[in-house]
């Protein structure tokens, strides 16, 4: 059993940044990889950003290239994800994942979701 507890979300406007964060509890001795997806209102869930846990690896999807950063804290189990250059096609609530088994870049790969947090960016 893994709990995920995520803060940082909110409202900006389009340039701005936002950094989200993300601490797991529980079984995180198990954790393989961290990451995040988001959803719009209509659109189905997709990869945002993820990171292997022992070595840092990095993974992001094409439209947050050059834009969004992933990062963790081996010690508190905790991933953040730095946002600049905010649009407003990045609204959407995010959601982070776990994985046991895989980078979670795909959503058959997630073992645990956060409840999600809002991100809205004004234009």
């Amino acid at each position: 059993q893994v709990q995920l507890v995520e803060s940082g979300g909110g409202l900006v406007q389009t340039g701005g940044s936002l950094r989200l964060s993300c601490a797991a509890a529980g079984r995180t001795f198990s954790t393989y990889a961290m990451g995040w997806f988001r959803q719009a209102p209509g659109k189905e869930r997709e990869f945002v950003a993820a990171i292997r846990w022992n070595d840092g690896m990095t993974y992001y999807g094409d439209s947050v290239k050059g834009r969004f950063t992933i990062s963790r804290d081996n010690a508190k189990t905790t991933e953040y994800l730095q946002m600049n250059s905010l649009k407003p096609e990045d609204t959407a609530v995010y959601y982070c994942a776990t994985s046991a088994r895989a980078l979670p870049t795909v959503r058959r790969n997630v073992d645990y979701w956060g409840q999600g947090t809002q991100v809205t960016v004004s234009s």
